[in-house]
């Protein structure tokens, strides 16, 4: 582990270098890619030098142990060394964690889908509910989110919403939001008090870029339409929504929230490369990477991975046990509690497996 951790640190004193040449800050994609790189090795040096430091004050102390001639000394570096024990234990393992092979999707943005599963229009209100919860956590974070496709329910929320999220390390925090997230409570239009069950699926996609997936032309059947909004109502005169057909795999995305078909166009090739981009990963990986329908789960109450619980203000996370009674807070965009938890759980799992989550 050392010599990676001195190989590590000398590259990043050689990005240092790199980053402050002019002929690197003039290629602004060389530039980007290097400040990124940086950013990523940063932790793993500050620890490595932290453990260093702390591997330095005990070989000092070990020394004043040995010389007899000031017993006072000497019980004061045995003192200390009580306490810099333990602290070397743990700063090596926050550097075992850090050393971890990352997922090489963990900096890219995201494109998340929210779709109403069991329940009607109460699974549609929750979805809602869940889209509130991920902007209000988004702000937390300054990401932007765009949405890039929306199903209005007539009586509120969403059967289907695909937005765009995009800031510093979006996917590595949401990552593991994928799945099915269950709701108890009661409806609005619930007479007899009764509490109902819902359900709606959410799927995390890393955002893929033209560098990383290139849709051949050919492969695309194009429809354009006019617009329209709950109830089949139109809402726009022209022909600006969009429906692109992946031939070869039958992917259909559709865009009909912005008024221009060019926008809708582009959106609708944003999700379908993050689509395809996905459908890939998974056959290639098969650890990090499913069928993308069992990511979801069917949209019913198996397969959950979180249930939200309003008469009791409580939410549990079924993946790790987790269960905190703090539903509001959670819902107005308090996620920490819950992703923090579940990020070391699958850390540490991964530790154990020796290999990359």
């Amino acid at each position: 582990m050392l010599n990676k951790l001195e190989a590590i640190e000398k590259r990043f004193e050689k990005l240092n270098d790199l980053l402050s040449d002019p002929a690197v800050i003039a290629n602004q994609n060389d530039f980007k890619a290097y400040a990124r790189e940086q950013s990523e090795l940063t932790p793993i040096v500050q620890q490595f030098r932290e453990l260093k430091k702390i591997d330095s004050q005990l070989k000092e102390n070990e020394g004043m142990l040995q010389d007899e001639s000031d017993p006072e000394l000497a019980a004061m570096a045995q003192e200390e060394l009580e306490s810099l024990k333990p602290a070397r234990e743990e700063a090596e393992s926050r550097l075992k964690v850090l050393l971890i092979p990352k997922d090489p999707r963990d900096g890219k943005n995201v494109i998340m889908e929210i779709r109403a599963g069991t329940g009607g229009d109460e699974a549609a209100l929750f979805g809602g509910d869940v889209f509130r919860m991920y902007s209000r956590f988004s702000e937390r974070n300054k990401w932007k989110i765009e949405i890039l496709s929306s199903n209005e329910s007539v009586k509120g929320g969403y059967k289907e919403l695909i937005l765009g999220i995009q800031g510093k390390d979006v996917f590595s925090k949401l990552k593991y939001e994928s799945g099915t997230h269950r709701v108890q409570r009661v409806p609005d239009t619930e007479t007899q008090g009764r509490v109902h069950t819902s359900a709606v699926t959410v799927a995390i996609l890393p955002e893929a870029e033209e560098v990383d997936m290139t849709i051949n032309p050919q492969d695309l059947k194009i429809d354009v339409f006019r617009s329209s909004g709950p109830g089949g109502q139109s809402v726009n005169t022209t022909d600006s929504a969009v429906r692109l057909t992946h031939v070869p795999t039958g992917l259909v995305v559709t865009c009909q929230d912005e008024k221009s078909q060019h926008k809708n166009r582009e959106k609708a090739m944003k999700v379908l490369r993050s689509r395809l981009l996905d459908e890939e990963q998974r056959k290639q990986q098969e650890k990090m990477a499913r069928e993308r329908k069992s990511q979801v789960g069917s949209g019913d109450r198996s397969g959950r991975i979180r249930t939200y619980n309003y008469p009791q203000e409580r939410i549990t996370d079924h993946r790790i046990g987790l269960t905190l009674h703090k539903l509001t807070q959670i819902m107005e965009g308090g996620l920490e509690e819950i992703l923090q938890p579940l990020s070391l759980h699958f850390q540490t799992e991964a530790l154990k497996a020796g290999h990359p989550e």
